[in-house]
């Protein structure tokens, strides 16, 4: 199948909407994690003691995550068999309305045990809309770009990223600055709320653009019958490859932006400002870097700028909490900043343009969503929970969760280096 002509403003519409689409879906996802590390512990589980709490927040979190490879066989599926347009339309509406709903759970002292099972139910539609959300974005953004700067376009959507963590970070900032009492009563439900306006932006956005051109092509042929299955019968080592490298990225993520908030807050016994400031930073820089190593993948090649993450990330896991460790504002601020704008960049500029490259239109949307999804329970739904428990084993000490973050990088490291380079191939 050869490429459709090139439409260099299309393009730039397409990376646009998928962009604004993604940080729209993200910021949704994100406030939960916050919320988890500052106040869901204490107005849903109240009845535990701090840790026991603490964990059951993180628990209530990972739910979102055991539902996104669901939502990416199911939206996979009917992204490859209908196409990407429809399935970020559906996405962006269900991400929106259950985020709306979990700023209207009432609390455990409310109606008892049925609050913490509302909020289990939002979080697995959360999980299961952002589960489809990512294939299709970054397909509309790959298929629709050249060769050259697949790696550029496809990062764009994946800048979303720290674009989403940056705005749900700042508006739930801004709520946490209340005092303590109105924080807990109310406040922190604004931000949630908030997000049922960003879904009108996103859907106005997103059905002003065309379908892919390489679908659009595709479907003059013959569609898969069960994508899925043709993309596991046909493309097995990638999946579970792209699974291998996603681990690492996944894991440092979570552990930079939503355990850290609690490990500063309650281990360090530092103000909510302090480590929400360094996450806003952190935030706001790697939006500037993914797209660099995105564009970087492009010249050097997916493997090498996904490798130098891998690499740089197992080796800043020790010093990551040396500086938290500290105390120190700058310190702090620097750690996230190196973790999540290197480390975690260099690997998540150039993943959506490589996982897409791994797979043929027709089952594209379908393995590209099973090699990313399929890791983020065990990544990064498990990530805060893992880190607590490790905290609790060493009795606050935090050289287990450096251990276990070097492990996680160590399985990345080796599945980028198994895998095939495929910056230079044509899609078909």
């Amino acid at each position: 199948m050869n490429s459709p002509a090139y439409d260099p403003k299309a393009v730039r519409r397409v990376i646009l909407a998928s962009f604004i689409g993604t940080t729209i879906e993200w910021y949704d996802f994100f406030l939960y994690g916050t919320a988890s590390a500052l106040v869901l512990d204490k107005l849903y589980f109240p009845t535990f003691d701090p840790t026991a709490a603490k964990m059951a927040a993180f628990a209530t979190y990972a739910v979102g995550f055991f539902a996104r490879p669901l939502g990416g066989v199911v939206f996979g599926h009917f992204g490859d068999r209908i196409g990407r347009k429809s399935m970020l339309v559906t996405t962006l509406l269900l991400m929106g309305i259950a985020t709306f709903f979990v700023g209207l759970v009432p609390t455990y002292e409310s109606i008892g045990v049925a609050a913490p099972i509302l909020l289990v139910v939002l979080r697995f539609i959360q999980g299961f809309g952002v589960g489809g959300e990512w294939g299709g974005a970054v397909l509309m953004a790959v298929e629709h770009s050249q060769g050259g700067k697949r790696g550029l376009s496809a990062s764009w959507p994946q800048a979303g990223v720290p674009a989403g963590l940056l705005l749900s970070t700042g508006v739930f900032y801004a709520f946490a600055s209340l005092p303590e009492d109105q924080f807990l009563s109310w406040g922190w439900r604004v931000p949630f709320l908030l997000g049922i306006l960003l879904v009108g932006v996103g859907l106005f956005i997103r059905l002003s653009v065309m379908e892919t051109p390489l679908f659009a092509k595709a479907l003059e042929t013959k569609v898969s019958k069960i994508p899925i299955l043709d993309a596991i019968r046909e493309h097995p080592k990638n999946i579970v490859l792209a699974m291998g490298a996603r681990f690492a990225e996944n894991v440092y993520f979570y552990i930079m932006s939503a355990f850290v908030i609690s490990y500063a807050t309650a281990q360090l016994k530092l103000p909510k400002s302090v480590v929400l400031n360094g996450v806003l930073a952190a935030s706001a820089v790697e939006f500037c870097t993914v797209p660099f190593f995105g564009w970087l993948s492009d010249r050097l090649g997916r493997r090498p700028v996904y490798l130098f993450g891998a690499i740089f990330s197992a080796l800043f896991a020790f010093p990551f909490f040396w500086l938290l460790d500290t105390k120190s504002s700058a310190a702090i601020m620097v750690a996230l900043v190196c973790g999540l704008s290197i480390g975690h960049a260099a690997m998540y500029g150039p993943q959506a343009a490589f996982f897409s490259e791994l797979f043929g239109t027709k089952v594209r949307y379908s393995g590209a969503s099973l090699g990313y999804q399929l890791s983020s329970p065990f990544a990064g739904g498990l990530a805060p929970l893992i880190a607590t428990a490790l905290l609790k084993y060493s009795d606050g000490d935090p050289w287990p969760v450096a251990a276990y973050l070097v492990a996680c990088a160590a399985i990345t490291i080796l599945s980028v280096y198994l895998a095939a380079e495929t910056s230079q191939q044509e899609l078909m």
